[in-house]
């Protein structure tokens, strides 16, 4: 399986082309930051737990359909056991390396009925990791449209999501945003509590602190995008948290077409959505009492 490695200062990524143009692995300071498995193949054959994947043309979960939109039908497979269609359609497909640090996709004019194309940029500068990521309408009508990347961040880990308004559940259909409380008032760095699976809005800036205290190391993520969402999940029975950047908030194909907040975008023919991560790394002083 073809690697493609990046590295810059004390930041190393590996990507694999082959299956979604994934993040196999993310070092820091020689530490691995990601949930990654010890054969690159798993990311295949279990391709939404592991390391961190583009999400398009929807993030999340939305009807598998059918579903009119428009002149078209959307009529995609479920790939989740509750019945939905969950996290788009590019995050295990082949992907073109097309140099530069640049990967292509092109897909949809299937269950998807529009055609699209995906573009991916990895750029490490010293301390800073750049993902940007464009979505391009390539079909003759317009289309919904929706981005992001899931990201597996191995624990132990403190995290700090700074928004007022959480969608408490991405299982729910018709959940609403509400204000931060209780377990879902992330404001605060700490350990994230077991078996969240939300959306946060209302963001500050920077939106998202990362901190892991056994490696010292800490991150701040910082996104660019028309509008911005936080989506975050704690499985219990899972080593890692999944943090990840999004256009919209969960079932975004529904709200879209009922005009709801936080649905997907429609984007023109030709027409591209684009969302930037930048995660920026440093290191921790060391604990009270520990060894430098």
């Amino acid at each position: 399986m073809n690697e493609l490695r990046i590295a810059d200062g004390p930041l190393e990524v590996v990507v694999l082309p082959e299956i979604g143009a994934r993040l196999h692995r993310l070092r820091a300071f020689g530490h691995d930051l990601l949930r990654t498995p010890g054969d690159p193949a798993t990311h295949a054959s279990d391709p939404f737990f592991w390391g961190a994947y583009v999400m398009a043309p929807w993030c999340n979960r939305i009807e598998a359909g059918p579903v009119a939109v428009g002149s078209r039908q959307v009529a995609l497979g479920s790939n989740v056991p509750d019945g939905s269609a969950i996290h788009g359609q590019v995050y295990a497909r082949p992907w073109e390396v097309l140099g530069d640090r640049r990967l292509r996709i092109r897909a949809g004019g299937d269950g998807w009925p529009w055609v699209y194309e995906v573009g991916l940029r990895i750029e490490l500068v010293d301390r800073l990791v750049r993902i940007e990521l464009a979505l391009t309408n390539r079909d003759s009508e317009p289309m919904p449209a929706g981005l992001g990347i899931h990201p597996w961040f191995r624990r132990p880990l403190l995290v700090a999501i700074r928004g007022d308004a959480v969608n408490p559940s991405n299982t729910a259909p018709a959940a609403r945003a509400q204000p931060v409380d209780g377990p879902f008032d992330l404001r605060r760095m700490g350990e994230m509590p077991a078996d969240l699976d939300a959306t946060w809005s209302a963001l500050a800036e920077p939106p998202v602190e990362l901190r892991w205290p056994h490696e010292q190391v800490r991150a701040v993520m910082r996104v660019a995008a028309p509008t911005t969402y936080v989506v975050a999940a704690s499985p219990g029975h899972l080593d890692a948290v999944a943090v990840e950047a999004q256009t919209h908030a969960p079932q975004a194909l529904r709200r879209m077409l009922v005009g709801e907040p936080g649905g997907l975008a429609l984007l023109e023919p030709g027409g591209t959505l684009g969302l930037v991560l930048e995660l920026a790394f440093d290191r921790l002083a060391p604990a009270a009492g520990s060894r430098a």
